[in-house]
């Protein structure tokens, strides 16, 4: 019998997935490191969750070496429980949206969502020689728990979380005191009139579900002196969000949600291909970079630097 084909796998989870643009960055970064990595989304509920995950060794009988998973929503924290391993990151976030898959067939959860905050902002301006300050948050899911971890990162004080129903954000402010930061929580309709008073705010609610707070916030005339501060806006479709458009009239910078993916699926190709470039020399990461960046409509970009995850 034929020995079977060996192939580099890797993907993208989610429900719905249809939407992802991952693989369109992900098929830039793998062309310009000259890699032979399929790499497709994957519609998975969480209910069917384990069941793919234990396909990954299954699928290596006939030749298909998964690399590692890219985890979107509603995943980020049921495939915690999945792994033989987690990052020090994702153990205190209790999310992820990173899965390596080793050599061996064990997987370890990263989480490289806050790495994928931290540049967004810095692209909206954020100085990050200043220190102190609060951050904003929009939103208390899975990605608000990495937009607290990027608050630290980032030299923050404190955070303030705003959402719908206030009894849903506890689990926030415990793991932002966990951190070190102080933590409040706060209606949506609370937002607008604070917006000037942060330091950087991260929007981290779907499509659409910031319009009534947009309309309240263009409704609240001038920022005054202090201005608006760097907003990240992870929605990215359709864009401008009528949040985006509003911070823009009000003379606040933004950047939408892709640049936060861009930035966290670069770590992501560092994660997945660092067994299969061992003993090659350093990629151009400014080249694969710029490559992923123009796959979904970005300029340019400079590469950051490894990060933890």
């Amino acid at each position: 019998m034929a020995e079977p084909v060996h192939r580099w796998n890797a993907g993208v989870l989610g429900h719905p997935i249809a939407h992802s643009k991952s693989p369109d960055l992900h098929a830039a970064a793998y062309r310009v490191l000259g890699l032979d990595i399929d790499y497709r989304a994957h519609d998975v509920t969480p209910e069917h969750l384990s069941g793919f995950v234990a396909g990954l060794g299954d699928a290596a009988a006939s030749g298909a070496d998964w690399l590692g998973l890219s985890v979107t929503m509603p995943l980020k924290a049921p495939m915690v429980g999945l792994m033989d391993s987690v990052s020090p990151r994702v153990e205190r976030l209790g999310v992820l949206n990173t899965v390596v898959r080793g050599a061996d067939g064990s997987l370890s959860g990263h989480n490289t969502d806050v790495d994928g905050i931290v540049r967004s902002l810095a692209a909206a301006g954020f100085d990050r020689r200043a220190t102190g300050g609060r951050m904003g948050i929009l939103g208390g899911g899975g990605t608000a728990a990495a937009a607290i971890a990027a608050a630290a990162q980032l030299g923050l004080d404190g955070i303030e979380v705003f959402v719908r129903n206030p009894d849903r954000a506890v689990g926030q402010v415990t793991l932002a005191r966990a951190f070190g930061l102080e933590a409040a929580v706060r209606t949506l309709a609370d937002f607008p009139a604070s917006a000037p008073g942060f330091r950087a705010v991260v929007s981290t609610l779907p499509p659409r579900a910031a319009d009534p707070t947009a309309a309240a916030l263009a409704a609240a005339g001038p920022a005054g002196t202090r201005g608006l501060p760097p907003l990240l806006d992870a929605a990215y479709d359709p864009w401008p969000s009528a949040l985006a458009a509003a911070w823009s009239g009000r003379g606040g910078d933004v950047v939408s949600g892709l640049e936060m993916l861009l930035y966290q699926a670069v770590e992501q190709v560092r994660l997945f291909t660092a067994r299969v470039r061992t003993g090659t020399a350093e990629p151009d990461w400014a080249a694969v970079t710029g490559a992923m960046a123009a796959s979904i409509g970005l300029p340019a970009r400079e590469p950051a630097p490894p990060a933890g995850s």
